[in-house]
């Protein structure tokens, strides 16, 4: 065995970390396919992500030891892949984990044939055996006694496996949806709304926010279904308790030990109901939706705090994520030095030597210490991750936003936590699409620019040479594997965000493209929707649809909701038809579990009440910036540099025009009467 395996020459931060294992890793690839078949051994796959806490203790306790790794050597062909960079395979075979176990995770580990039917599953196994949960070389022993001496079980298995994940792949087209959307043109749009935010009550945390108990993730599709709701009834009862359920939740976030009180940002999930201790890592997905969260609630409440918590990520990630050619970083890990959350987590001692030095120190230490609720006891693990009381999150005193400042500083000497240097389109499309939004509501250049560079950085260094995007990009190797459908979704909504934001046509010109792409490549011609992958990437045992929302938004829900974005600016009626069919394909699930599918809820919303187009003629930044200060969901804006849309026909200068349901209210040249036909839209 040489002293690396396969992986030291791969990109990934995830599959380098195992690069020196005593396991004879191989990358996904045809490679590893061949030597399983050639020799009847199973492959062992193993699936992660760089900043995954427990994928670096199964590491740790199984894939460092020689006397383990000398077991999957004998007898598997052993396949790393980082979820990341390619999440179609992560998406197969967790449908798998699932059949087997009932829930899924990371680390995964699946057990396959050489032509990649998966026979056994699981996430973390522990190095002993445990009630109820065999370790790692219990597993492996079993499996290879089955796969030598009973191998058509195995393949029974196998193939009722394959049958499984087939099956949970696909959603036949359900009858309702389209009767839904079409109702909008008889007796009115359908409420789509109300049942939505009635689930989410029922699931609703009145104490420390959120939905559902532990472990809590940020769901930002959920609080945006709630201020959509809110935003309708305003002035209502119902409106009011939308309103609740969203700030609530928002509140306790900033407020917990999930929400980093120093550098902003937040942690991935918090592990208890009170979103105090998370698991560390920080991912950018969670960045760009939660800011995209926080600036709706700001927008519908004016809540000062919240517009705080969005400068707060935004400023994290510009420091800590931004690369310097402009795009933006994976994630960081959850461990610094062996020891999860020791780079965030603090002690009396430590305050008090963080802010020696002057003669404020000892009242600048003890009202951080009280602010924090900083005691000798600690909230973890002897320590103490920073929080606030519900509702009370930012803001403090002169003394403690001075302490804050030097413990921040007295942090940047730490050993940070690992980063993913990885720049993933799906995921920086998905900022920037954020970002542009803040930066247009709140007249911020800084955002603004930041927004465009990510943009220009995806169109300069994730396409290649035939014009196809590319998934994933890092300094050492440049940009690999060909997009997936939420990479196209997430770069139609990122370029026409871009366009509202600047005016520039070449935003619009490139989401037309990806769109153009993203149809012919991924589209379902019979089924409606979108496939995870290209009609001519590389055919897994399945071909899977995303459409379920989960930490993110499916790639059908976005790509849903980008597309109809991208027909109400372009009055191209195609793209509003592929809209239409994902949520026709995902059919009457809508109404009986809306929250699963909260994303394509807002979607259909939109459809079927019809998007709201405006356009602002000439040079008139007052009525823009009148747009620009309400929150309008279903509303897309078109501005400076004229394009080829009907939006753009037969209009004056000097004016904004609102439109709806292909009618148009007169044209606006005054802030007043502008804000009166926005308030009329929104209702």
């Amino acid at each position: 065995m040489p002293p690396s395996n396969r992986l030291a020459a791969e990109t990934s931060p995830y599959l380098r970390q195992h690069a020196d294992n005593p396991v004879d890793w191989y990358p996904w690839g045809e490679e590893a396919f061949a030597k399983s078949a050639a020799e009847d051994r199973p492959i062992f796959l193993s699936v992660g992500y760089s900043a995954c806490h427990w994928c670096h203790v199964m590491a740790h306790e199984s894939f460092e030891d020689p006397t383990v790794a000398a077991r999957l050597n004998a007898a598997f062909v052993c396949v790393k892949v980082d979820r990341e960079e390619r999440p179609d395979v992560d998406a197969v075979y967790m449908e798998a984990v699932q059949a087997i176990t009932g829930s899924g995770g990371w680390p995964m580990s699946v057990f396959l044939t050489p032509d990649r039917r998966p026979f056994y599953g699981g996430t973390y196994f522990p190095p002993a055996d445990h009630p109820g949960r065999p370790s790692f070389t219990t597993v492996l022993d079993a499996l290879t006694d089955i796969w030598d001496n009973r191998r058509a079980e195995v393949e029974e298995q196998a193939d009722e496996l394959a049958g499984a994940i087939a099956s949970r792949s696909v959603i036949e087209t359900r009858p309702g949806a389209a009767s839904l959307l079409d109702a909008a043109h008889g007796g009115g749009p359908p409420d789509l709304l109300t049942p939505a935010v009635a689930e989410l009550t029922t699931r609703f945390d009145p104490e420390w926010g959120g939905f559902g108990g532990a472990p809590k993730f940020p769901q930002p599709s959920l609080i945006d279904l709630a201020l959509r709701q809110a935003l309708r009834l305003r002035g209502r009862a119902e409106g009011d308790h939308a309103v609740l359920l969203a700030t609530r939740t928002l509140d306790a976030m900033a407020a917990g030990g999930i929400h980093d009180h120093l550098g902003g940002g937040f942690a991935r999930y918090a592990t208890d109901t009170e979103w105090l201790v998370p698991h560390f890592e920080k991912m950018l997905y969670d960045q760009a939706g939660l800011l995209r969260a926080y600036l709706h609630g700001w927008q519908v409440t004016g809540h000062a705090a919240y517009l705080s918590v969005v400068d707060g990520i935004a400023e994290y990630v510009a420091r800590d994520l931004t690369a310097p050619e402009g795009g933006v970083y994976s994630a960081e890990d959850a461990d610094s030095e062996g020891v999860e959350g020791k780079f965030y987590v603090w002690t009396p001692r430590q305050v008090a030597e963080a802010i020696s030095g002057g003669s404020d120190a000892d009242a600048v230490a003890e009202a951080v210490a009280a602010w924090f609720d900083i005691t000798a006891a600690g909230n973890f693990e002897g320590s103490t991750i920073l929080r606030r009381p519900v509702g009370d999150a930012l803001g403090g005193p002169d003394l403690v936003e001075e302490g804050r400042r030097r413990l921040l500083a007295a942090r940047t000497q730490r050993v940070r936590p690992g980063l993913d240097d990885k720049v993933l389109c799906e995921w920086n499309a998905m900022y920037a699409s954020a970002l542009a939004e803040a930066a247009a509501a709140t007249g911020r250049t800084d955002w603004a620019t930041a927004a465009v560079g990510i943009g220009r950085f995806l169109s300069d260094h994730l396409v290649d040479a035939d014009g196809r995007w590319l998934r994933s990009w890092q300094r050492e190797g440049g940009a690999r594997h060909l997009a997936y459908a939420a990479d196209h979704a997430w770069l139609i909504d990122c370029f026409t965000r871009l366009a509202e934001l600047t005016g520039e046509a070449v935003w619009t010109r490139r989401a037309v493209a990806t769109a153009d792409a993203l149809v012919e490549r991924f589209a379902d011609a019979e089924g409606g929707g979108f496939f995870t992958t290209a009609s001519d990437a590389e055919q897994l045992i399945v071909r899977t649809k995303d459409v379920f929302d989960g930490a993110t938004p499916s790639a059908n829900a976005v790509a849903a909701l980008a597309l109809a974005r991208l027909g109400a600016l372009t009055g191209d009626a195609g793209y509003t038809e592929h809209a239409r069919r994902v949520v026709d394909l995902i059919g009457d699930l809508l109404t009986r579990h809306p929250t699963a599918f909260a994303h394509t809820v807002q979607t259909a919303d939109l459809l079927a009440r019809g998007a709201t187009e405006i356009v602002v003629t000439g040079d008139r930044p007052d009525l823009l910036a009148e747009v620009r200060r309400h929150w309008l969901p279903d509303a897309v804006v078109a501005w400076g540099e004229p394009t080829d849309s009907p939006l753009w026909t037969g209009r004056e200068p000097g004016a904004a025009y609102v439109c709806q349901g292909y009618s148009c209210r007169l044209p606006a040249t005054d802030e007043d009467v502008l804000a009166g036909q926005l308030a009329q839209v929104t209702a």
